[in-house]
């Protein structure tokens, strides 16, 4: 899809197939009791012939955000990211924590930023391995940023214009994920004042 090759539907067919073979080689053996499980239900379940013990593929919960103050928003940059691509944060939802609290809590980790109020904006499933990616708007109440050097190379804030210029490829040195990536829905999204 990032060349373009697949049309958005086929791609999520392709995804949604790349998350039940993953499934599948990684849960073989019954977590229960160990024996040998055998697929079931056109490949959407494993069965385990010994306790009779029924298996259904999984999804990983992981928050994408956009933090935002004012009229700036901070994004960051990953080390495996190409040079001069920034990107909204993110990061998987531990066991226990509500969404809200998932995008406050990585926010802080990866940019030693607070944030309050969590607004809901989208959701994309993402096939790396089998995740969805759920898309939130965070107000922050500051605007200091102390980057997690393990996390990221760097994060910086945005004005509207400069975040605006990102996603339409007019940003000398900087650019954003492509347009089917949820990144980049919710940077344009926000940089166009279509969210709050």
């Amino acid at each position: 899809m990032m060349q373009g090759m697949v049309s958005e539907k086929t791609a999520g067919r392709l995804a949604q197939a790349k998350s039940v073979m993953y499934w599948h080689s990684r849960h073989r053996f019954c977590s229960n009791c160990g024996a040998e499980t055998q697929v079931g239900a056109a490949g959407w379940k494993r069965v385990c012939a010994a306790c009779k013990a029924e298996h259904f593929p999984r999804t990983d919960p992981v928050v994408i955000m956009l933090a935002v103050s004012g009229d700036k928003c901070l994004l960051g940059r990953q080390p495996r990211f190409p040079k001069g691509m920034f990107s909204a944060l993110a990061g998987f939802v531990e066991g226990g924590e509500t969404l809200e609290d998932a995008v406050r809590r990585e926010i802080k980790e990866e940019a030693g930023i607070s944030c309050g109020k969590v607004t809901y904006m989208a959701s994309q499933p993402w096939p790396f391995p089998c995740s969805l990616m759920i898309g939130c708007l965070a107000e922050a109440e500051d605007e200091k940023i102390t980057i997690d050097v393990t996390e990221l190379d760097d994060a910086r804030w945005f004005s509207r214009e400069d975040a605006l210029k990102l996603v339409e490829g007019r940003l000398d040195g900087f650019f954003c994920p492509p347009k089917f990536a949820i990144a980049h829905q919710l940077i344009a999204s926000w940089a166009r004042g279509e969210v709050v």
